[in-house]
């Protein structure tokens, strides 16, 4: 039987990998990355573990940890995709961080826990905007409802009491702009004696003398609602949306201008001083601003959500996303290898890997939403290895990643594929750009094989930066076209073969090539 926690952490996962074996998990990634079948299959094992874990008997599953992965290749060959595209397949809180920005404790740098509190962060972002979103059509109705009863206010509201005192006679309601408004006061005014009739006292109260008790004539109330929803309706149409309205907005006092206390540093240390301000319970009280309608749907409604809102209930269904689904890549993880030396940058690097490994291993981050914990976090190293080797890692960090993948690099055939194939192929990318100025961009099979040889040896005389090379490439190709697609008369061009050699081969040739360099 699956605990409470636990039954959240399979919601999430387990609504996509209950049909998503380890094979269609490829199948997902074959839509956006070319070639790496090994990183692939290394990734949806890693992936569907975690849904297995969830089904384990309570008394192990705590027990069983993540098989984290490391990434060996040169760069511009899917390492990054990969792990993007796999956070995106599980729907899991994602987050993407440079090794080399890191510094050990006591130098100059980020703390590695920030790591954590970063990916909380982007957890907590996105469970706040699903739940905004379930209660968006409700706060809207409610937002519409509250200028409805400003603009005709229901029989004895307080409104319509303090709209009948303020109105004064017709004509004097007010700024320009609210024309609309001005003929509605009236109306209120006017209509005030069609709901109302006095009953006659009788019994004690008649005695007593007690005043009539105001009462809604049934007929009038019919009325009155016929004319609300033909209101509604042009309110729906934006007939309203210039009149201005008075709105009551709920501001907090005493808080003003003391965010100017707030330092960046702070957050560092897991301290958030705003959002402890925040929390203080300060006064709040109503603010009458004046808007048109078509502003003041959108603060009412904005003023609903935060009202709707349950930010406890968000904050722990995102700290369990994080602790259950929550995956770090931990990119050039290889600059922060270096031998044990008594002085330089490899002090830092070791001193690095020893703060990354308590995380890997399994800690618990403070954090301004509360304490997070790590233990099954899956975390996807990566790096080129050029100048060392995965065992050249601290032999404890090692350790934490079990699972090592080989990517390989990329050739002209791959070059051809990935200009083509993938659903966000580059070349799909740039027809679709230029669509937009009504021109129709063709690329014949011998101009994609030839930009793809040129790709391959752009990279061979040069510093090889994979697949991103293409994006250099194809830019300079179409440089022309693009600066002069408004003012072409030449609704469909045709790119081949010898355009591309015409506008790419010389500078294929020539030995500096700083222009393609990223």
């Amino acid at each position: 039987m699956l605990g409470f926690k636990q039954q959240r952490a399979f919601r999430i996962l387990g609504k996509v990998m209950e049909e998503l074996t380890p094979r269609e998990v490829v199948k997902e990634l074959d839509k956006f990355i070319i070639g790496q079948d090994d990183a692939k299959r290394a990734v949806a094992i890693s992936l569907r573990n975690r849904w297995r874990r969830q089904h384990v008997d309570e008394s192990l599953r705590d027990e069983i940890m993540p098989k984290n992965i490391i990434m060996v290749g040169p760069t511009g060959v899917g390492k990054t995709e990969i792990a993007r595209r796999l956070s995106n397949i599980a729907m899991s809180p994602f987050v993407k961080v440079e090794a080399s920005k890191f510094t050990e404790v006591g130098y100059v740098g980020r703390d590695v826990e920030s790591i954590i509190r970063d990916l909380t962060e982007i957890a907590v972002n996105e469970v706040r905007a699903e739940k905004m979103n379930e209660v968006a059509q409700n706060a809207e109705a409610r937002a519409e409802e509250e200028i409805l009863d400003i603009l005709f206010p229901p029989p004895f509201s307080e409104s319509r009491a303090a709209d009948a005192e303020d109105a004064g006679p017709p004509g004097e309601s007010g700024e320009s702009g609210g024309e609309v408004q001005q003929s509605i006061l009236p109306l209120r005014v006017s209509q005030e004696a069609e709901f109302r009739f006095e009953e006659a006292p009788s019994g004690q109260d008649a005695e007593e003398g007690a005043e009539a008790i105001p009462a809604v004539d049934p007929e009038a109330m019919k009325r009155w609602e016929k004319t609300r929803e033909k209101m509604r309706a042009k309110l729906k149409a934006g007939k309203f949306d210039e009149t201005m309205i008075e709105i009551q907005v709920k501001e907090a006092v005493g808080a003003v201008g003391l965010n100017i206390l707030s330092s960046p540093g702070l957050e560092e240390m897991g301290i958030d001083l705003k959002g402890l301000i925040s929390a203080l319970p300060f006064p709040t009280e109503k603010r009458t601003r004046r808007e048109k309608v078509r502003k003041a749907r959108e603060i009412l409604k904005n003023q609903e959500l935060q009202r709707m809102l349950d930010m406890d209930s968000v904050v722990k269904e995102a700290i369990t996303r994080v602790e259950e689904t929550g995956i770090v890549f931990l990119d050039e993880i290889d600059k922060i290898v270096g031998r044990e030396s008594f002085g330089g940058p490899d002090v830092s690097r070791q001193g690095v890997q020893r703060d990354i490994l308590p995380i890997v291993e399994g800690t618990t981050v403070l954090t301004k939403y509360g304490m997070v914990k790590t233990d099954h976090i899956l975390f996807i190293a990566a790096g080129s290895f050029h100048n060392c080797k995965v065992s050249d890692l601290i032999p404890e960090l090692q350790g934490r990643f079990p699972v090592n993948v080989e990517l390989s690099s990329l050739g002209r055939e791959e070059f051809a594929r990935i200009l083509t194939e993938p659903q966000n192929a580059l070349i799909k990318q740039c027809k679709a750009l230029l669509a937009v100025e009504g021109i129709e961009l063709e690329f014949t099979d011998d101009a994609v094989s030839e930009i793809a040889l040129m790709a391959e040896t752009i990279n061979t005389q040069n510093e090889d930066i994979g697949a991103r090379r293409l994006h250099t490439v194809v830019d300079k190709l179409l440089d022309d076209i693009s600066f002069e697609a408004p003012e072409l008369d030449k609704r469909k061009i045709v790119v081949d073969a010898p355009y591309v050699r015409e506008r790419l081969s010389e500078l294929a040739e020539k030995r500096d090539l700083s222009q393609f360099m990223l």
